[in-house]
């Protein structure tokens, strides 16, 4: 499975927000420079990794720094052996759930623990929308998570937008306490980003949310769908711990 970093929706997104896109031998190159100094070059879950090639590339661009996300564990040992380090802080998640979208939606919902299953079944009335306007979209986010919490520009939402079109629905509850973004690329479902406030917590809408977000991707045609992260041991971030609880 291509990760969705790899098509051609995502380096789209990365060139409307001042990246620079470099295709490879059928790798996306993320670029960002910095005047007089250099740049940073971004490798995230290539489907081969050369290194002669991404040495070339770094001495093309004047690259202070070089991130290689490998997508498995081959391409880990080929990066130590050629004298890479693993970061302490990966910016991809390097763990994640999936669930399997051939089945039906009966297979799928009783695949489901029994919490879950009553949760779905307790917001089977709660009303949702799906956001066209994204100003408003990023307004509850931002009332629902507040100052402590980090929340994408505007115009990095309509980019998302612009480079995803209908492969992206931006989805929340009828009063804005709980929504998500979804994305769906090469028959891929991705719970992208999230949130939720307290109220949304205790009504347990983001379940009702993950549903119909699994559901828009199947009747989508993905075959796939993926959480888009949770905790990982060998990172051990304790802020992971509680959405992790919630996604298994």
């Amino acid at each position: 499975m291509r990760d969705i970093r790899q098509t051609s929706q995502y380096p789209n997104y990365l060139e409307k927000i001042g990246w620079i896109v470099e295709r490879v031998s059928g790798n996306n190159f993320f670029i960002k420079k910095f005047p007089l100094i250099g740049s940073v070059i971004k490798i995230q879950r290539p489907e081969k990794l050369n290194i002669e090639e991404i040495n070339n590339l770094a001495k093309k661009h004047r690259a202070f720094q070089v991130i290689i996300e490998p997508k498995n564990k081959k391409q880990e040992i080929i990066l130590k052996t050629n004298g890479f380090k693993l970061s302490r802080h990966p910016y991809l998640p390097t763990k994640t759930l999936q669930i399997d979208l051939t089945k039906s939606k009966k297979e799928i919902f009783n695949h489901f623990k029994k919490d879950c299953r009553y949760a779905i079944k307790k917001t089977n009335k709660l009303m949702t929308k799906e956001i066209k306007a994204l100003e408003d979209f990023r307004n509850y986010w931002k009332k629902a998570v507040g100052w402590k919490r980090y929340v994408p520009p505007l115009n990095h939402l309509l980019s998302f937008k612009k480079s995803f079109g209908d492969s992206s629905m931006f989805l929340s509850t009828k009063n804005g306490n709980s929504g998500a973004i979804f994305l769906l690329a090469e028959k891929t479902g991705y719970y992208w980003q999230a949130f939720t406030n307290k109220e949304g917590r205790k009504a347990l809408a983001q379940y009702k949310i993950l549903w119909e977000g699994m559901l828009w991707a199947k009747k989508k045609g993905a075959k796939i769908f993926d959480f888009e992260g949770i905790y990982d041991e060998r990172f051990p971030d304790k802020t992971w711990k509680g959405f992790t609880h919630f996604k298994k």
